[in-house]
């Protein structure tokens, strides 16, 4: 699988700005469903000889690109508003679901059993908790060996749709969060590095010890990293699993007159995962045949692409919202 999406990567890493030729679709933007668009591309290659290029520069380049018409798709972890999608002349669809953990790198500490209140993880980033052993850390998690070391905090440094939709998560569980910093794609840190990508903070965070990073759980899996048991939105302890995941999708509702926006985080339920969030797709409304390219692409991956979203820990989008965005294309795309 690696060497798979290693390969795609290469073709990925193609210039956004080349000359489109009629059997390859040029699309660029979020990094969160970055490995799962590389697999579908793999595949999609292999089975109708048509290519699709991706490149994973964040939720804001690819909102970016789309509005200049440097792509034929733009991709976003944050979803655009009806005024938002109209200033642009866009239209918009869900591709996945997928989820962002807490990611940390302590020794002896294993994957789900470092427990961080919805409160504390807000302190930590706020750079108001600063030492594993802090006894607001200390108070959830007796027994484990919490080090007397400094807590090195991870975030992104580019505009980034998993940083809008873990600070959303921020500010509905922090009033001091709500205050101090509140929700977006960017965001002035108080504290910590910054790498770009999920890509990027993956990585520094599995080579920084004492570090604490969010992530798209697919970027955890990849990297065997360790991720913290966190709160649901009623107060229950809760692992980063996929049946957790699923419990929090399942209460996702989406309208085609909307085009489908909605944030999915902290979602009702005792073992709904806190931070779950769709990945979204825009097109130009005006994209003709490159659009019907496109959604042919797309229409391909929710017939065959859910053991693959499934392996790389997503969640596929159920099967009465692919019709639902079945539907929004025969409707929009002429």
């Amino acid at each position: 699988m690696l060497k798979k999406l290693a390969l795609v990567a290469l073709v990925a890493a193609a210039s956004v700005s080349s000359s489109f030729a009629s059997d390859k679709i040029n699309g660029a933007g979020a990094s969160f469903p970055a490995p799962l668009y590389y697999d579908w591309a793999f595949n999609y290659k292999k089975d109708t000889k048509n290519l699709v290029n991706y490149q994973s520069i964040g939720s804001g380049g690819g909102v970016k690109q789309i509005a200049k018409r440097t792509v034929d798709f733009g991709a976003t972890d944050e979803a655009l508003t009806t005024l938002e999608l109209a200033k642009d002349n866009l239209y918009q669809f869900p591709a996945v679901i997928g989820s962002i953990v807490v990611a940390f790198n302590v020794d002896k500490i294993a994957d789900e059993t470092l427990k961080l209140s919805n409160e504390v993880v807000a302190d930590i980033f706020a750079g108001k908790i600063t030492m594993w052993n802090d006894k607001a850390i200390a108070a959830d998690n007796q027994g484990l060996a919490l080090p007397n070391q400094k807590i090195i905090v991870v975030h992104r440094s580019d505009g980034s749709g998993t940083t809008f939709n873990f600070t959303y998560y921020l500010t509905q569980s922090s009033k001091s969060w709500k205050e101090s910093f509140g929700t977006g794609k960017a965001i002035d840190w108080a504290t910590g590095i910054g790498g770009k990508g999920n890509e990027g903070v993956a990585s520094l965070v599995k080579q920084t010890p004492y570090s604490i990073g969010y992530i798209e759980n697919a970027y955890k899996e990849k990297n065997n990293l360790s991720a913290a048991v966190l709160k649901t939105a009623s107060g229950k302890w809760v692992k980063a699993t996929e049946e957790n995941f699923k419990a929090a999708a399942k209460y996702a509702t989406w309208t085609k007159d909307k085009h489908f926006h909605s944030v999915l985080a902290l979602q009702q339920g005792d073992t709904s995962y806190p931070i779950v969030a769709a990945t979204f797709i825009l097109l130009p409304r005006e994209g003709g045949d490159m659009n019907k390219k496109v959604t042919a692409f797309f229409d391909y991956a929710f017939k065959g692409g859910d053991e693959a979203a499934k392996k790389l820990g997503y969640i596929p989008l159920p099967e009465e919202t692919k019709k639902m965005i079945r539907e929004y294309w025969a409707a929009n795309l002429k």
